[in-house]
C-alpha cells in the first residue's frame, strides 16, 4: 500500500523545501553558496563592530580638533568602508546565485509534480489552488528570493545582537534595556495592527491572478469571442473581478497606513532614545562626543536586530501568503499523485481490459449511464463501441482514460503506457516535428529514414518537406488540420506499440477508408483498437459491437450472430 501524503504545517513546508534544495543535484552548490554567505555575514558584522569604533575615535578627534588623529582615523575609516564594500557587493552577488539555483530546483521540482500522473488535469479548478500556473511562476520566485532574504536578514540579526550587545552594555547598560523593551512593545503592537495583511495578501494575489487569466482567456478565443460578439459579456465579468480586486486593494491600503504610521513613528523614536539617555554622561564630562555616535549607532543596530518582525512586517505578511499558497498547491498536487498511483495499482492487470460490475452515472448522479458492465478486451482485437447518446460516449472515453470520477466497480487494465488515447481534436505539442511524432522514450533509435517512410505512406511526406523537414519548429496544433494531425498521432501510436489504443470518434478527421487503414495495421502490430463512433458507423471491420443503450442497458453483438443483453 501507498502511504498517504502527509499533512504539512506551513512551517514544516518551509523546512521542507529548504532540505528538499540541500538534497537535490544543486544541494552541493546551495551549500558551498550557504557557507560562503555565513562567513560573510559574520566578517561583515566584525567591520561594523570595528567600524563602530572608528567612527567614535574620528567624531572624537573631530570635536577636540586634533589634526593629526583625525586624518589617521579618516583613513581608516576609508579602508574600512572599501573594504566593507566589496563585501557588501560579493555577498549581494553570491545571495543572488543562490536564489537563482533555488528557484531552478523548486520550479522544476513543483513542474515534475505538476506534469505527474495527470495532475494538471485533476486539480483543474479546484477550489483554493486556483492559477497553479502563477504560483509555480511567480509565487516561487517571491517565495525563493525572500525566504533567502529573510533569513540572512535572522542571521544578520542574530550576529548583530551578540555584537552589539556587549557594545552598548560598556557604554551604559539601561541603554541596552530600553533596546529589548522598545522591541518587545514594537514587535507585539506590529503584530496586532497588521494581523488582517496575511489573509488580505494572499486574496489580493488569487484575485490579480483570476483577472489575468480572464485577460489570457480573451487572448486564447479571441476568433470566437469576436465571431460570437461575446466582448459585452467578458466585459462584465472583467468588470466584476476588477471591483473585487480594487475592493480587496482598498482594505490593504487601509491597513497598511494604519501599520505605516505606527512603524514610522517607532523608526524615528530610535534615532533620539539614544541621545537622550547618553546626553546627560557627555554634558557631566564622562564620555567623548564621539561615544554619543557610537552608542547611537550600537543601539539602532541592536534594536533593528531585535526589530526585524516590526520593520519588516509587510514583507512578512505577502511572503507568507506566499508560503500558503505553494504549501496549498503542494499538498494537492501530492494527494493527487498518491490517489492516482493507488487507484492504477488496485486496477492494474497485465494484457487485458477487464470491466468488472463497472457502472457510470451522470455528472449530477441522477441516473446511471452504463449500468453493470461485465466484459473483457483482449489482446489483437478490434472493438466499435457506440451510443444513442453522445454524452454517454464521451464520459465512457474520459473515464477509461482515467479523467473522470463518476463510476462505480472497476477497470482493470495494464499501466499507462500501455493504453493510449486518441480523443476526437487531436493534440499535437509545440517542437521539433520528430519529437512529436516518435516518443520521447525511443529517442534516436528510430531513423529520421524510417520517420519519412511511415509519412510518406499517409501522403504527409510532401507537407512535411514543404514545412521544412523534421527538424522544424512550429506550433503543430495550429499549423495542420485535423486529418493531418490525426494521421501524424497515428504514426506516433505505431511506432510506440501499446498493447491497446482508444481512439473517439476518428471519422471527424478522416474518412472511413483511413480507418479502415488505421484498423489493419494495428491489427497487424497486434494492437488492440477500441473506437467510439457515431451510432450508424459500420461494425463489419469489427470483432466485437459494443452499443449503449437507455437507462444504463448495453448490448454486446460479435461477428457471429450473436446477443448478449444486461
Amino acid at each position: 500500500m501507498l502511504s498517504e501524503p502527509n499533512k504539512l504545517s506551513i512551517t514544516q513546508h518551509l523546512l521542507r523545501f529548504i532540505s528538499q534544495l540541500f538534497h537535490s543535484k544543486q544541494g552541493p552548490s546551495a551549500i558551498r553558496y550557504s557557507i560562503l554567505l555565513l562567513l560573510l555575514v559574520i566578517t561583515f558584522n566584525g567591520f561594523n563592530v570595528f567600524n563602530s569604533f572608528v567612527g567614535r575615535d574620528f567624531i572624537s578627534a573631530l570635536e577636540q580638533k586634533n589634526s593629526q588623529s583625525f586624518l589617521h582615523y579618516a583613513l581608516l575609516y576609508g579602508v574600512v568602508f572599501i573594504i566593507s564594500s566589496g563585501i557588501g557587493a560579493i555577498y549581494r552577488f553570491i545571495e543572488e546565485r543562490l536564489g537563482v539555483l533555488w528557484r531552478e530546483q523548486l520550479t522544476w521540482k513543483f513542474t515534475e509534480s505538476y506534469l505527474s500522473e495527470k495532475t494538471y488535469h485533476s486539480i483543474l479548478n479546484k477550489k483554493g489552488i486556483e492559477n497553479p500556473d502563477q504560483r509555480i511562476t511567480d509565487d516561487v520566485k517571491a517565495f525563493t528570493t525572500t525566504t533567502l532574504s529573510f533569513i540572512l536578514l535572522f542571521l544578520g540579526g542574530v550576529f548583530s545582537a551578540v555584537s552589539f550587545a556587549g557594545v552598548l552594555w560598556s557604554i551604559n547598560p539601561i541603554l541596552f534595556f530600553v533596546a529589548v523593551l522598545y522591541a518587545m512593545i514594537g514587535t507585539i503592537s506590529t503584530i496586532l495592527l497588521g494581523k488582517d495583511l496575511i489573509r488580505i495578501n494572499y486574496n489580493q494575489l488569487d484575485l490579480e491572478a483570476n483577472y489575468r487569466s480572464d485577460l489570457l482567456h480573451i487572448k486564447q478565443h479571441a476568433e470566437s469571442i469576436a465571431l460570437t460578439h461575446r466582448e459585452l459579456r467578458m466585459s462584465v465579468r472583467l468588470k466584476s473581478k476588477l471591483k473585487k480586486l480594487v475592493t480587496n486593494f482598498k482594505k490593504l491600503i487601509s491597513v497598511n497606513f494604519r501599520l505605516s504610521l505606527f512603524t514610522n513613528s517607532y523608526n524615528y523614536f530610535i534615532q533620539i532614545i539614544p541621545m537622550l539617555l547618553i546626553a546627560p554622561s557627555y554634558m557631566r564630562g564622562e564620555i567623548q562626543f564621539g561615544v554619543i555616535t557610537q552608542a547611537g549607532l550600537a543601539f539602532t543596530t541592536l534594536l533593528n536586530a531585535f526589530s526585524l518582525i516590526v520593520t519588516q512586517f509587510q514583507s512578512i505578511s505577502s511572503f507568507s501568503a506566499v508560503v500558503k499558497r505553494l504549501q496549498s498547491l503542494d499538498t494537492a498536487m501530492e494527494e493527487s499523485i498518491h490517489t492516482v498511483k493507488q487507484k492504477e495499482k488496485e486496477s492494474f492487470h497485465l494484457d487485458e481490459i477487464i470491466f468488472d460490475q463497472f457502472s457510470l452515472y451522470a455528472n449530477d448522479k441522477s441516473k446511471y449511464i452504463i449500468q453493470n458492465l461485465n466484459l473483457k478486451i483482449k489482446r489483437k482485437e478490434r472493438w466499435l463501441i457506440t451510443s444513442i447518446d453522445e454524452n454517454t460516449k464521451l464520459i465512457f472515453f474520459r473515464t477509461l482514460a482515467g479523467l473522470n470520477r463518476q463510476d462505480e466497480g472497476r477497470i482493470l487494465k495494464p499501466n499507462r503506457d500501455e493504453v493510449l488515447f486518441l480523443p476526437e481534436q487531436p493534440y499535437l505539442p509545440p517542437g521539433r516535428l520528430r519529437n512529436v511524432i516518435v516518443p520521447a522514450i525511443l529517442g534516436n533509435s528510430i531513423p529520421d529514414s524510417r520517420v519519412m517512410k511511415e509519412l510518406k505512406i499517409h501522403n504527409l511526406d510532401t507537407l512535411v518537406k514543404r514545412l521544412g523537414g523534421l527538424s522544424t519548429l512550429k506550433e503543430w496544433d495550429d499549423e495542420l488540420s485535423l486529418a493531418e494531425k490525426f494521421k501524424i498521432s497515428t504514426i506516433r501510436i505505431q511506432f510506440a506499440k501499446p498493447k491497446f489504443v482508444v481512439i473517439d470518434r476518428p471519422t471527424s478527421s478522416v474518412g472511413k477508408f483511413e480507418v479502415s487503414k488505421v484498423l489493419k495495421n494495428f491489427h497487424s502490430l497486434g494492437i488492440t483498437t477500441i473506437i467510439l463512433a457515431k451510432g450508424e458507423e459500420t461494425a463489419l471491420e469489427y470483432d466485437y459491437h459494443l452499443n449503449f443503450g437507455h437507462f444504463g442497458k448495453w448490448t454486446l453483438n460479435t461477428m457471429s450472430p450473436f446477443l448478449k443483453e444486461n
